[in-house]
């Protein structure tokens, strides 16, 4: 079938067929990484392997045949990479390295053994590689495009009467890997212009081209216009090896006349006995850099990939006007999203294509998103959301600090801010003082087609663009407001009685949970529920706690707590390859008693790590039990136990969780309920349907929820630019902040005290709200036939990992139910929990009191089925929250909370008079509060 893109202009349709044949592994799959790596074609690897089983070769630095086919096929290939940037071997060397960092750092190395050291000057748009050199200097800058072209002029930027005889490392990007935009090659030839005119110093350049010869030609024709060092990886240009090269300039090699250390292969002879001599290799270049034994398999498979290359796409000219236009496709395409109010989605920080002021730019667009309101979108939302999706873009820094500072407007002073809160590379802080703090990068290379970047698009465009105007939400003035006419929130209609339908508690962090059976008393402790997360399992290399994002069969470990015999006793529900099942024990037990024998010595050298801190457990020793783990979920790991009560570093873990910003609007004083004796309660009882009304609830995606009325009328209110996760004050309460207390006397509140939950000690759902989840699935599903192909239609409570299950009550009685809306756990600040157990030492007449902390952040583990461990191929429930629970940026689901402070006090108590213990159990009536109390 002929593409029906043809007629565009530099588009290869052939690469729709070419995308069939060669990439396989693209299918059902939007592929926007090529600045980190483009893919390899299948003929390249089947010739590959055809190479590597009909000859036999040895290592280059031997005599035999095999060596010597080495040999000749390293040189003929070396030839062959720099004619392809075309280089002449009378003018350039060409060095094989394994990247294009490591070609910086050969580089590097050589600058810093020169006697007077050196000054090193970089461009701001610089890969962390690049910037990593100033380490190594005597002195360096980081300069924009005006004070680069300011040297050019002949202001250095180094102080020519400093030192005359210290030579300057010059280095930039031909194109920027964070947002495509290229650099002129000229400045090179200009530098060594102004070298000789202006400038007394020696000044060498140093260009990565990493990311301009992953789609585009690099020409080197001129050796007297050429930068002195070039460094670049052929992996970006054809998917396969992973190799680089440095391109030396052969009037500059003289530079690494200085370099110490030398290793195999790279020398003539050697002294070490009574003396200390060698004699470094005189001839090339390359003869004298590539220490030890070169990458052979990987040479060899260079060359099949520059011949597999040509005959799929051409020449590298051709590769630049395919990825030229669909760059412009991307970018325009982005453009246009506008919201229902006229606002653009997309913050572009790409260059525009058709800008006059823009020579070039690469294929590569970045942008933020932002909703209706202005608020930026968390960028491990949409990559959480884009991975399920089955797109693939990069997210975060890029290894660009400078490039993104300078697009994002972020000074020093905030990033070391923003480090000081908790930012690290990686994590999902990313939204800081209201500022993000990487981008997003959709990057196109040779085997992208027009079906990609729509693709893209209509992701964006479903998911993101806000198609009604932005929720209103009534508000109230502050009270020393001069209006008199004062917008309080609509009076609490319902006062909802509900009960605990069920209670979970995951002794193994991330595994499957026990179910608390209904007739039993559990104890509630500060940091959670007993047992609850007190165990972990860690990777023996990494000493990461595992968890269901990355091994989705661990929810298929089941435990359970047998106070009986006092074990912690665990089973696998999984399929085991029978080699493995061998000799392999159905179950495994663990003592509940913590006895120090069972235990690794603690100098044993792990150091477990959860959630990115890193903790003080105590690690099993017995290899019945390790080995248990390994084989079941094929991940080599221990277990961990992180009991309560420890003190010092590493030994307490503190609570993340706070209210969000649609929490806080919710959170306004209202009547409070009373507590009641508890009536009969049906705990198999269904509760009644939730409105449509109901499904306007806090936090809702815009587009979904209709504004918000009251008598008096609307308030337009955006929220104000949100705090990120750490930046939050850890409140013990809805509303008491931290200048509250200190006012009342008080201090500021401690932080609470977890074991191994991510953050906090008690997670709570209501069974309305997964109800009216699934009815909002159900009605994505267009036609509804189709169900089947888009994943189940029906979500089980069991994958938001709850504690406790909360739902309406029917009472025996009147038959009548309690209404509860969905999600209107948002807006409650506090739960009374009445315990029905006659015998219980923890009720109180109003009960036991809980505290809301805050609505629970989701990410993709909700999209796993907790009973088989597989995945949902329609990204279920976490698209359809993505769309109906998405709150600046962030998808929430579920409540944070803990015991009441004030609970926690007389929990705490004197444990010789007998403290007081809080119980919960299934059946107990919750009394929700809204407000102060």
């Amino acid at each position: 079938m002929g593409s029906l893109y043809t007629d565009f202009e530099g588009y290869n349709a052939d690469v729709e067929r070419i995308r069939e044949e060669e990439y396989p592994m693209l299918t059902d799959s939007l592929y926007l990484d090529h600045a980190g790596t483009t893919p390899y074609p299948k003929s390249l690897m089947d010739r590959f392997a055809h190479e590597m089983t009909t000859n036999l070769f040895g290592n280059p630095h031997s005599a035999s045949a095999s060596s010597q086919l080495s040999t000749q096929r390293i040189q003929d290939i070396r030839l062959r990479a720099l004619q392809f940037f075309n280089a002449d071997p009378a003018d350039f060397d060409l060095v094989f390295v394994a990247n294009a960092t490591a070609g910086i750092k050969l580089v590097t190395d050589a600058m810093r053994c020169l006697p007077t050291g050196f000054d090193y000057a970089y461009h701001e748009a610089s890969h962390t590689s690049l910037v990593g050199v100033r380490e190594e200097a005597t002195s360096s800058v980081c300069l924009h495009d005006r004070q680069v072209e300011d040297w050019l002029a002949g202001d250095c930027p180094f102080k020519e009467e400093e030192e005359e005889e210290r030579p300057i490392l010059f280095a930039y990007p031909a194109q920027s890997n964070m947002d495509g935009r290229r650099f002129p090659l000229s400045w090179s030839s200009q530098v060594r212009q102004t070298r000789e005119t202006k400038i007394t110093r020696k000044t060498y350049t140093l260009l990565d081209a990493a990311a301009l010869v992953s789609s585009s030609p690099l020409d080197l024709s001129n050796a007297q216009t050429a930068p002195d060092f070039v460094v670049l990886s052929f992996y970006k240009i054809f998917g396969f090896p992973d190799l680089g090269a440095l391109i030396v300039r052969k009037d500059v090699q003289h530079v690494f006349s200085s370099r110490r250390y030398f290793g195999g292969g790279t020398v003539d002879m050697v002294v070490c006995l009574k003396e200390q001599w060698h004699a470094p290799k005189d001839g090339f270049l390359h003869e004298r850099l590539e220490d030890g034994t070169l990458p052979i398999h990987s040479i060899i498979a260079l060359d099949v990939a520059m011949d597999v290359h040509a005959r799929l796409f051409g020449s590298m000219d051709k590769v630049a006007a395919h990825t030229g236009f669909l760059a412009k496709r991307l970018y325009w395409g982005l453009k246009g999203l506008r919201h229902a109010n006229g606002e653009e989605v997309c913050a572009i920080y790409s260059p525009d294509p058709d800008s006059p002021q823009n020579e070039e730019s690469g294929p590569v667009v970045t942008f933020n998103i932002r909703n209706a309101q202005g608020t930026w979108i968390s960028l491990a939302e949409v990559e959480k959301l884009a991975m399920l999706k089955g797109i693939h873009i990069r997210t975060g820094g890029v290894c660009n600090p400078g490039g993104v500072a300078s697009a994002l407007g972020l000074e020093p002073w905030e990033m070391k801010q923003n480090f000081s809160s908790g930012f690290r590379c990686g994590t999902d802080n990313d939204i800081m003082s209201g500022k993000p703090t990487g981008i997003i990068r959709a990057s196109l290379g040779a085997m992208s087609t027009v079906a990609d970047v729509d693709g893209f698009v209509h992701f964006v465009d479903e998911f993101y663009r806000e198609d009604t105007t932005p929720l209103s939400i009534p508000v109230s003035p502050s009270p020393d407001s001069d209006s008199d006419t004062k917008l309080q929130p609509p009076p609490l209609q319902n006062i909802p009685q509900l009960f605990v339908k069920s209670i979970i508690v995951y002794p193994i962090k991330s595994c499957a949970g026990f179910p608390v059976p209904p007739a039993i008393d559990w104890e509630v402790r500060p940091e959670g529920l007993a047992w609850d997360r007190e165990w972990c399992l860690v990777h023996r290399g990494s000493g990461q706690a595992l968890s269901q994002k990355r091994y989705p069969r661990m929810a298929l470990v089941r435990p359970n707590l047998d106070f009986t015999r006092g074990e912690l006793q665990v089973s696998y529900a999984g399929d085991i390859p029978p080699s493995a099942a061998a000799g392999l024990p159905s179950s495994i037990s663990v003592p509940l008693s913590k006895n120090p024998k069972m235990f690794m010595p603690k100098n044993s050298g792990m150091s477990p790590r959860v959630c990115g801190e890193e903790i003080t457990a105590q690690t099993y020793a017995s290899a019945q039990i390790n080995d248990f783990f390994t084989t079941v979920l094929g991940v080599p790991c221990v277990l961990a136990r992180f009991p309560p009560g420890g003190q010092g570093k590493g030994m307490t873990r503190h609570a993340k969780a706070h209210l969000q910003r649609h929490q806080q609007q919710a959170s306004q004083p209202r009547p409070q309920p009373q507590p009641q004796p508890r009536p009969a309660v049906s705990v198999s009882a269904k509760p009644k349907k939730p409105s449509k009304q109901a499904a306007m609830m806090p936090g809702a995606f815009p587009s979904s929820a209709a504004q918000v009325e009251v008598e008096v009328g609307v308030v337009e209110t955006p929220p104000s630019p949100p705090d990120s996760d750490t930046e939050q004050q850890r409140s013990r309460t809805a509303t008491r902040t931290e200048e509250d207390m200190e006012s009342q006397g008080q201090g500021q509140p401690n932080p609470r005290r977890i074991l191994l939950s991510n953050e906090s000690p008690i997670l709570a759902i209501t069974t309305t709200s997964v109800d009216a989840l699934n009815e909002s699935i159900v009605a994505a599903l267009n036609p509804p036939s189709s169900a089947a192909a888009k994943g189940p239609i029906h979500v089980s409570d069991a994958v938001f990992r709850a504690n406790l299950i909360l739902s309406p009550i029917i009472s025996s009685t009147t038959s009548s139910t309690s209404e509860l809306n969905p999600y209107e756990e948002d807006g409650w600040s506090a739960i009374h929990i009445l315990n029905s157990s006659s015998s219980s030492s923890s009720s109180s007449s109003a009960g036991n009191k809980f505290q809301m902390l805050g609505s629970c952040r989701r990410c993709h583990m909700v999209c796993i089925d907790q009973s088989t461990g597989e995945k949902s191929e329609g990204g279920e429930p976490f698209v359809t929250l993505t769309k109906t629970r998405r709150f600046e940026g962030k998808v929430f689901f579920g409540v944070h909370m803990g015991l009441a402070e004030e609970e926690e006090e007389r929990e705490e108590g004197d444990v010789g008079s007998g403290r007081r213990v809080v119980r919960v159990r299934v059946g107990d009536v919750v009394l929700p509060s809204v407000g102060l109390n």
